[in-house]
Formats: structure tokens, C-alpha cells, sequence
């Protein structure tokens, strides 16, 4: 094999690891830290919506969370992954 077939392959593979750390692990890592956050949740906790509304928890099932929002205490039920972010 000589340099030219070698640095041939070499550099695909050097652009498959810059490829891997610059999107494909951050990526990984803030699935992990949603899905901890997600895993992590209790009866009184405000949360903020993929959709945007915000309210407190008041039952966590094992996929769904039931939510109050708004001042009437209006009760909504929706699946985990679609909380965004809890609100403190």
C-alpha cells in the first residue's frame, strides 16, 4: 500500500470522528439530560411545554403527566417527552 491509498482512507476518517464530536455526542448527551430531567419529575413541579403552556404537575403516570394550567386550574393530560423543561 502506498501514501496515496493510505492517506485516501485516512481522511475519511478523520472527518467521520470530527463528524462524531462535533454533532452526533453533544447531541447524544442532551437526549440523556432530557430524558433524566423527564425521568426525574414529581407531583408539584411547574413545567414549561414543547407547546409552550406552563403548569404545575399534580399525577405523573407512567408515560403521561397530568398538568394544571391557568387560573381556573384547568386539568390537561399529555405525554412525557412532550414537556420541554421544568420551570423554577
Amino acid at each position: 500500500m502506498n501514501v496515496q491509498q493510505l492517506s485516501s482512507l485516512v481522511i475519511p476518517f478523520i472527518f467521520l470522528i470530527i463528524f462524531y464530536f462535533l454533532l452526533i455526542r453533544p447531541q447524544q448527551k442532551r437526549e440523556k439530560s432530557i430524558k433524566e430531567m423527564r425521568n426525574s419529575l414529581k407531583v408539584g413541579d411547574n413545567i414549561v411545554t414543547i407547546g409552550g403552556m406552563v403548569g404545575k404537575i399534580v399525577k405523573i403516570f407512567e408515560d403521561e403527566v397530568t398538568i394544571e394550567i391557568g387560573s381556573d386550574k384547568t386539568k390537561i393530560t399529555l405525554e412525557k417527552w412532550g414537556i420541554a423543561r421544568v420551570k423554577h
